[in-house]
């Protein structure tokens, strides 16, 4: 994506948490620590299941009344029931804002032009009533946007940029093993620490519990991550389940396909380091670990 683009990404969600007790609801359940989000700071997060396995990620924002969650819009729904099941009696209240609001996606040299001409040294602030914010997983992956489609609009008009597909920032993300896309396929297929989300700062393994913390602890605590998601090349289509081989042994299994498609990769028996160049298989045909 160049410096006078902007991406709108067609299938993201985002809910509104809000109340006296949001910030502390918040805390009890998800992955990172909500004291470092504020206006001027943001972070992506996780909700697992109580034995530790992914479920939903999402990138938590401050704004005037709680905490918005910009999340997979094929997941929206769910991730809410999932998050009323914990509300007890919490103080808050669960909003779907989907469809009042999009997400673009910038270009960081971009941010960083607005970021002083607006004299701010942060990593989240408001653009025109919108809050924008560098991805916390990796700055590569640019500067987001959450915006009013017509007000976003506008903004576009007001930077001069030019709307484009995602492909760009779909591959850059694929090319560093960053899903995101087929999200859901990963359900409860994969503990949080298989997905690399300590890499991706989604985890902070020194704030207090959360659901699937005391799972997620141990397997960092005694370095038992025996696989790991990682992108996978081939100049044929895959399909979701297929075993990936090495010599006569099985060390990966396809759980995102096309485009772009992801695997779960062993990383022992037999080592990684043995088998991650070497020549791989699926149904015969070669395949190839990206990230």
């Amino acid at each position: 994506m160049q410096k006078d683009q902007i991406i709108i990404l067609e299938n993201r969600g985002l809910i509104s948490i809000t109340g006296e007790d949001s910030k502390e609801y918040l805390q009890n359940i998800i992955t990172n620590d909500i004291n470092k989000v504020s206006k001027s700071s943001s972070i992506f997060a996780a909700l697992f299941s109580p034995q530790g396995k992914y479920l939903f990620d999402f990138f938590v924002i401050k704004n005037d009344e709680g905490y918005l969650l910009d999340c997979d819009g094929d997941s929206v729904k769910d991730l809410a029931n999932n998050l009323s099941k914990y509300k007890i009696r919490s103080k808050v209240e669960i909003k779907d804002l989907s469809s009042n609001y999009v997400v673009g996606i910038m270009n960081i040299e971009n941010f960083k032009i607005i970021q002083k001409e607006l004299g701010k040294e942060v990593s989240t602030f408001k653009y025109r009533e919108s809050p924008i914010f560098i991805d916390p997983r990796d700055n590569d992956l640019g500067a987001r946007i959450i915006s009013p489609l017509e007000k976003l609009y506008l903004t576009i008009k007001k930077l001069n940029l030019k709307i484009v597909g995602n492909k760009s920032y779909v591959e850059k993300a694929f090319l560093k093993g960053i899903p995101v896309e087929g999200l859901i396929n990963l359900k409860e297929k994969l503990f949080g620490l298989e997905i690399n989300f300590e890499k991706l700062n989604a985890i902070d393994f020194k704030k207090g519990c959360y659901v699937g913390q005391e799972n997620t602890a141990r397997m960092k605590l005694k370095n038992k991550i025996r696989r790991q998601l990682m992108s996978i090349k081939s100049e044929k289509n895959l399909k979701i389940g297929d075993e990936i081989k090495f010599n006569d042994s099985v060390v990966g299994r396809i759980l995102i396909d096309k485009p772009y498609p992801f695997a779960l990769i062993k990383l022992f028996d037999p080592e990684f380091s043995v088998f991650k160049d070497r020549n791989l298989k699926i149904n015969n045909n070669n395949v190839e670990i990206i990230s």
